[in-house]
């Protein structure tokens, strides 16, 4: 990837603006650069690149400091998810992306950064693509840029932008089927779950799940986790209900919004253990994704 200035200038600016630019734009680099790569921090490292460069750029004036901006980001995530390959192909068990999670009603700040679909599910299918492939899905499909922005970002004709999009969306949309679930039917059912899950009520949590459930399960190396997928409600709610059996009236379970979406956190003894999403349809569970690697948990509250 070349470091050509990606956007022709124009008028002065105003050195003195570019702190006040670069924070309205910083929520919409986060969640490209997030999209992206699956961390927090790789994403906000690349937010910091970005904001180094711009702090450094000529004086003159952009024609747009948002394209400018926005195209830099891309880049520096599309050579960071290059670099990070190896890391991923040689990853202990499933890599699920670390999870963005507020306990409470979200902030402004993180409402902008999730304004889009960024669920684990989602991120989940991303991880499929390859790294332009991923880029020009997300700014066509998920930020609306046109196609000959995508292609001044990726330095590939608009025929090879469009072309790279159609193979992500057809993807994607093979991969992860839409399920319209109002949030609130979501919620309910997940609260009824927690209840089941924390009582052990094996049977109450196999009634809530589809016949075809999958789990996957992410615990890098670093703690015990599944290293398959498990599929079935029988084998799914046994996951659940042995951690119980183990640890007898020590495990908790927190509703919390999992990038963007109702989930659970659960602790076991005190301690956090896992962030889980869950995908829903027709008011069973289709899916449950646990997010177990401790370093990706690091941002969360630890104890309860």
């Amino acid at each position: 990837m070349t470091e050509r200035d990606p956007s022709p200038r124009s008028d002065p600016a105003n050195q003195a603006d570019r702190p006040d630019i670069f924070a309205a734009l910083r929520p919409r680099l986060f969640a490209i650069a997030y999209r992206m790569l699956g961390t927090r921090a790789d994403a906000e490292d690349v937010v910091q690149d970005a904001w180094l460069r711009w702090h450094g750029a000529a004086q003159d004036g952009l024609a747009s400091a948002e394209a400018w901006l926005v195209t830099v980001a891309t880049r520096l995530a599309i050579d960071r998810l290059r670099t990070r390959k190896s890391e991923r192909e040689a990853y202990i068990g499933w890599w699920l992306p670390e999870p963005l999670v507020e306990l409470d009603e979200r902030t402004p700040e993180s409402a902008a950064e999730l304004a889009s679909d960024v669920s684990v599910a989602f991120m989940w299918v991303l991880e499929r693509l390859a790294p332009e492939e991923r880029a020009a899905f997300l700014l066509r499909q998920v930020f609306d840029q046109d196609y000959a922005d995508i292609a001044s970002m990726l330095e590939k004709s608009e025929a090879a932008c469009r072309q790279l999009v159609h193979r992500a969306q057809q993807r994607v949309q093979q991969e992860q089927p839409r399920f319209d679930v109002p949030k609130d039917t979501h919620r309910a059912l997940l609260g009824k779950f927690m209840q089941a899950a924390a009582a052990g009520d094996r049977a109450a949590m196999k009634a809530m799940m589809s016949d075809q459930v999958q789990l996957v399960a992410d615990g890098g190396g670093k703690v015990n986790s599944y290293l398959h997928i498990l599929h079935g409600a029988g084998r799914v709610a046994g996951s659940f209900w042995s951690l119980e059996h183990e640890f007898p009236g020590k495990v908790v379970y927190r509703p919390a919004f999992i990038n963007g979406e109702a989930g659970l956190l659960r602790y076991v003894d005190g301690k956090l253990e896992s962030a889980q999403s869950f995908i829903v349809d027709d008011g069973r569970i289709v899916a449950v994704f646990i997010m177990r690697n401790p370093d990706k948990l690091a941002s969360i509250p630890q104890f309860i």
